[in-house]
């Protein structure tokens, strides 16, 4: 699926990868954060960290009616406040997707797969 936009110089189309690639960036920017993981990690067993390139795995973006909500699977850093780093990170998220694609985000839903020592 993807947004579709008209502005007055023509016709956008905003697909669902690109939104949840530019939230996982958005997301591992956040203090706390070691990194994305996949959203299949469940049936996986193993939480695995995801690399740039593979965001949009660790996020599921839903549209229902006109509502968009935003999924997000991560791995937070041992030693955090996990309910402030999920905070910190819907708020991230939400300001950068608004910013950067003009979209109104209604809910970012986190997910913590797991938690790991950081290697800083």
């Amino acid at each position: 699926m993807s947004i579709e936009l008209n502005t007055n110089d023509g016709h956008v189309t905003i697909t669902n990868e690109v939104i949840a690639t530019i939230a996982g960036g958005a997301a591992v920017e956040c203090y706390g954060i070691v990194g994305m993981a996949s959203k299949s990690q469940i049936r996986d067993g193993i939480a695995e960290i995801l690399r740039k390139e593979n965001f949009s795995r660790g996020v599921i973006v839903r549209q229902e009616d006109n509502h968009l909500h935003i999924d997000m699977y991560i791995i937070v850093s041992y030693g955090t406040k996990i309910s402030e780093v999920a905070h910190n990170v819907q708020s991230q998220v939400k300001y950068i997707l608004n910013k950067s694609l003009g979209l109104q985000i209604d809910s970012v839903n986190i997910f913590i797969q797991g938690v790991r020592v950081s290697k800083d």
